[in-house]
């Protein structure tokens, strides 16, 4: 079922519908080295391989789990001999900076044209070197319009299943299992057309095989894996991961951590989320919280599994067990909401900054004390704009840390923000 043209491909019109740049560049035989990013099954393998297809060009694809500097440097030597090379590397973003390093001759010399494909932000999986050297084009997950129509040419043109009578009555499971990835879409498909029979005992009717919601999912829980990188449990169980972190329940939260940790999850995206969740959920009721969770991010992207498994069991842990407080999150949130309410307020003239005599001659500066003259090194002065002038973004949650903080800003600010 994968495409061999441009007019065949379902979804990512952006890129190679009519008149678009990648069409452009493919039509014109213009093809640029380019890093294709995109979620999985959305068709980065297969512009790929059309691109080679339409150029009729010497093509070479390595996967970046598999392969190193030896196989590049070999792709790289016959290139030398084949003009106009393709060389397509599947999630690029797994090779180190050496291995990285191993293609900027071979690119920017035109030995190849490199086509990565990437799951990750190239911005920070790729270096800049070779990002530099390369065109990004963005890959978007597929619609339910690009979805039914994928069913639908598979049923009419694939030579196994056109031999079956089969009625699409309901594809709402399918597509939402799917998660907008075409491949795991049509092998969706195929488990529960291969199922049907066996499951109902018997064939339908004139052989003819109902597709329907209730079907797929009975399916999908019976043969689909428990835990789906990319689908709805991967959102279900990192949910679940910082809820028991957030009610300070670390056995909830190293059971869900496992369960990621079992389901071959990133650990790059476990080790965000703590740290994330140290500042939004623990704050200053624990700055160690944060501390921490940046040291783990760290260290898991050195490690990698197995043994990273270990570092975020003890940070998980950690988080769990420690003083939790949002204070920090919501004043960030109350000042982008001030912020969005009243618009550009007007920096108050003694707390602007005074480089030149005419700025100084506008009484920028004037006025302005220096905190370190005063008392305990404060001085009471405005820092906000006139018009929310007195308001308290900042409120510290009720426990030991933050308490501390709080007695320290009434001592200074007396009544001013309530504290």
């Amino acid at each position: 079922m994968r495409p061999v043209t441009l007019d065949d491909l379902v979804g990512q019109e952006h890129l190679t519908g009519k008149g678009s740049i990648l069409r452009t560049s493919i039509e014109q035989s213009k093809v640029p080295s380019m890093i294709l990013w995109g979620p999985p099954g959305v068709g980065k393998t297969t512009i790929a391989n059309i691109i080679a297809h339409t150029l009729h060009s010497p093509y070479f694809q390595l996967s970046a789990i598999s392969s190193g500097v030896k196989e590049v440097r070999e792709v790289i030597e016959q290139a030398k001999q084949q003009p106009g090379t393709i060389l397509f590397i599947d999630e690029i973003h797994r090779f180190n900076k050496g291995q990285q390093d191993a293609l900027l001759g071979a690119v920017e010399k035109g030995t190849i044209t490199l086509i990565g494909a990437t799951t990750e932000n190239p911005s920070f999986e790729v270096n800049s070197a070779l990002l530099s050297r390369c065109q990004v084009y963005v890959l978007r997950a597929l619609q339910e319009k690009d979805m039914i129509k994928l069913l639908q040419q598979a049923i009419e043109k694939d030579t196994i299943l056109n031999t079956s009578k089969i009625v699409l009555k309901e594809t709402e499971a399918l597509i939402n299992i799917s998660g907008g990835d075409a491949r795991k879409l049509l092998n969706l498909l195929e488990l529960v057309i291969t199922n049907k029979p066996a499951s109902s005992g018997k064939k339908e009717s004139n052989d003819e095989i109902d597709i329907t919601d209730e079907y797929v999912m009975e399916i999908a829980q019976k043969k689909v894996a428990l835990y789906d990188k990319q689908g709805e449990q991967h959102y279900d169980i990192i949910s679940a991961f910082i809820k028991s972190m957030r009610g300070s329940d670390p056995n909830g939260a190293v059971y869900w951590l496992a369960r990621m940790v079992e389901g071959g999850e990133d650990v790059k995206f476990i080790a965000r989320r703590m740290l994330i969740f140290a500042s939004e959920d623990i704050g200053n009721a624990n700055p160690n919280a944060l501390l921490l969770a940046n040291a783990t991010f760290e260290a898991v992207n050195k490690i990698g599994y197995p043994e990273s498994r270990i570092i975020l069991s003890q940070c998980a842990t950690y988080l769990a067990s420690s003083a939790k407080s949002n204070a920090s999150y919501a004043a960030i949130g109350a000042a982008l909401q001030a912020v969005q309410q009243h618009g550009d307020l007007p920096v108050p003239l003694h707390i602007r900054n005074a480089p030149t005599k005419l700025m100084k001659d506008m009484n920028y500066g004037k006025g302005y004390q220096y905190s370190h003259e005063g008392e305990g090194n404060f001085l009471e002065q405005e820092y906000l704009p006139d018009k929310i002038a007195g308001t308290a973004f900042y409120n510290p949650g009720n426990n030991v840390r933050e308490n501390e903080l709080r007695k320290f800003l009434k001592e200074r600010w007396k009544q001013k923000y309530g504290y």
